[in-house]
């Protein structure tokens, strides 16, 4: 079947590959466009971790630093595999979610050894700022990259949608999934989602998804891409 794919555009040309892996043909439409912040090399002396809660981070904090061996605590696997790939050498990863990224913090690192610095876009869900200074920490936050709402759907997924020829959607964040309903409501496709389920990583975002009516919503067990795609029903 068709899936749709939601993600930023380098996290979806992998995530679409997968999809034909397991025989699904991705119908790929970020609803976010990912803009590096320009600026100088980011300081890192007193430093004695880099905090990336997304692929996205890891990819704009690499073009800001040529810093390789500090540790990187990941949010997930998906983004601590990009950090191995950027070259970064002591990469852990937590288990989906701000909440675990935040434990991580707290069982990797020392409160007394330096600062953590968060590689953050320029809108950050959750409160790991609080976590960390809550448990002791130094925190700094370094805005480097800008994700920006998708205008429209693009017209290859308005057109399947209305053939309805997509049977699946993949939704990784809560910002996403609102994204994707604001523009399916404004070119009045609502009710071709009924026919579709939504696949989404973690209760937050199948709470999102709910605000229109679907065929199925279903949540990963775990937040992670592996239990998310484990949810698609694999072509007989």
């Amino acid at each position: 079947m068709q899936v749709l794919v939601t993600r930023a555009q380098d996290d979806a040309e992998r995530l679409a590959t997968l999809l034909d892996a397991r025989g699904h043909q991705a119908v790929v439409d970020p609803m976010l466009v990912i803009e590096p912040v320009d600026g100088p090399e980011i300081d890192v002396v007193g430093v004695q971790a880099l905090l990336v809660p997304s692929a996205n981070g890891v990819r704009a904090l690499a073009r800001r630093t040529p810093e390789r061996q500090l540790p990187v605590l990941a949010v997930g696997e998906a983004s601590a595999r990009v950090a191995r790939e950027a070259g970064f050498q002591a990469v852990e990863s937590a288990s989906g979610d701000v909440d675990d990224l935040t434990g991580l913090a707290a069982a990797c690192l020392k409160p007394d050894a330096g600062a953590v610095l968060h590689a953050a876009g320029s809108r950050v869900a959750g409160d790991l700022e609080g976590h960390l200074e809550r448990a002791g920490f130094s925190y700094r936050r370094e805005v480097i990259y800008e994700a920006r709402p998708k205008a429209a759907l693009a017209e290859a997924t308005k057109a399947a949608l209305v053939a309805k020829t997509v049977g699946g959607a993949l939704f990784y964040s809560p910002r996403t999934a609102v994204i994707f309903i604001e523009l399916v409501q404004t070119a009045e496709l609502s009710m071709a989602l009924e026919p579709v389920t939504a696949y989404c990583l973690s209760p937050a975002v199948a709470e999102n998804a709910g605000r229109l009516r679907w065929a199925a919503i279903k949540t990963a067990a775990q937040p992670d891409q592996d239990a998310l795609l484990a949810l698609i029903p694999t072509p007989a």
